[in-house]
């Protein structure tokens, strides 16, 4: 039987530059249509079992999607586990070369699962959610910077936050429209806002962000969003658990519905008023509290079952 192969892209603005395991030739690419094409083609021709790329902040989209279009088998992954996998193995140097060369390492040893390419329409309400977080935080710049302007520049600011409000109300109508249009995100929105505490904008974010909801265990759903207590344990100590790691963008909007929900949704409120009984910080009662939030969210979707307010 021949050996698997696996292929690592490493994606910058200008180029492309690919490397397989086991080791062979690494070519580099232009980053545009034409290297697009040909890149698609190489990558076909080896016939890979996985092909992994890191998240770039957008730079990679045009590369998934090409892929993702030719029926290859793809994985986009965390930059900083990338990162951390090549510190653990001694791969120090950094080149594109041979960031491509660490990714198809990782692709082998580590293997992980393939993920399809969200459709047109889940792209779009990930760029309008994206849109809104950022509108909210240069509103939030401008306010602060307001009663600390004088003169031209504080009616400048006060201009700057009347343009904001509206480009934010009106990503708020475009995010509603968006979700409206599609009767299966239309009765997904519906369920996840019969529970106390959750918004339109973090039933977005779910729809948007998290579309594993439902489909996995409470373990992993907690895993992937962050919000899962690792140990810190070595002999005989046992130190503190904490979250890391997950998803950022789903995790901030759980945390305000978190908040809401200590005061008006009676299982939240009920779970965190014990832990804060027994002694716990603020911080670590909220953060149990999210953890409850999520898997009764992800219980709720994977049945079909709009809120109870029973323990689930």
């Amino acid at each position: 039987m021949s050996t698997p192969c696996y292929v690592g892209i490493d994606v910058a603005k200008a180029h492309l530059d690919v490397a397989v395991y086991p080791p062979a030739a690494t070519p580099r690419f232009p980053h545009d249509e034409a290297g697009l094409r040909a890149l698609v083609t190489h990558v076909q021709q080896l016939a890979p079992a996985l092909v992994v790329l890191e998240a770039t902040g957008g730079y990679e989209t045009d590369v998934v999607a090409a892929l993702a279009l030719a029926g290859l088998p793809l994985a986009v992954v965390n930059p900083r586990q990338v990162r951390d996998f090549a510190k653990a193995i001694g791969r120090l140097a950094k080149t594109d070369a041979l960031d491509a060369a660490v990714l198809a390492l990782f692709a082998a040893r580590v293997q992980p699962a393939p993920r399809p390419l969200p459709d047109a329409a889940q792209q779009e309400l990930t760029a309008l959610l994206a849109r809104r977080r950022q509108l909210v935080e240069m509103l939030t710049a401008e306010r602060n910077r307001l009663p600390l302007a004088r003169g031209r520049v504080h009616h400048d600011v006060q201009v700057h936050i009347h343009f904001l409000e509206q480009r934010l109300k009106e990503t708020n109508t475009d995010l509603r429209t968006l979700l409206q249009a599609s009767p299966v995100w239309r009765a997904h929105e519906q369920l996840l806002r019969s529970v106390p505490g959750i918004g339109p904008t973090t039933a977005a974010t779910l729809i948007a962000d998290l579309p594993e909801l439902g489909r996995l265990s409470r373990q992993q759903i907690a895993a992937l969003v962050g919000v899962a207590p690792l140990n810190r344990d070595s002999g005989p100590r046992h130190g503190p658990r904490s979250t890391w790691g997950g998803r950022a963008a789903v995790r901030a909007p759980l945390y305000m519905a978190t908040r809401v929900a200590t005061r008006c949704n009676p299982i939240i409120r009920t779970f965190y008023q014990r832990l804060r009984a027994a002694g716990k910080p603020p911080k670590v009662a909220l953060v149990a509290a999210m953890h409850k939030l999520l898997t009764i969210l992800n219980a709720m979707v994977k049945a079909q079952r709009t809120w109870q307010p029973i323990d689930m």
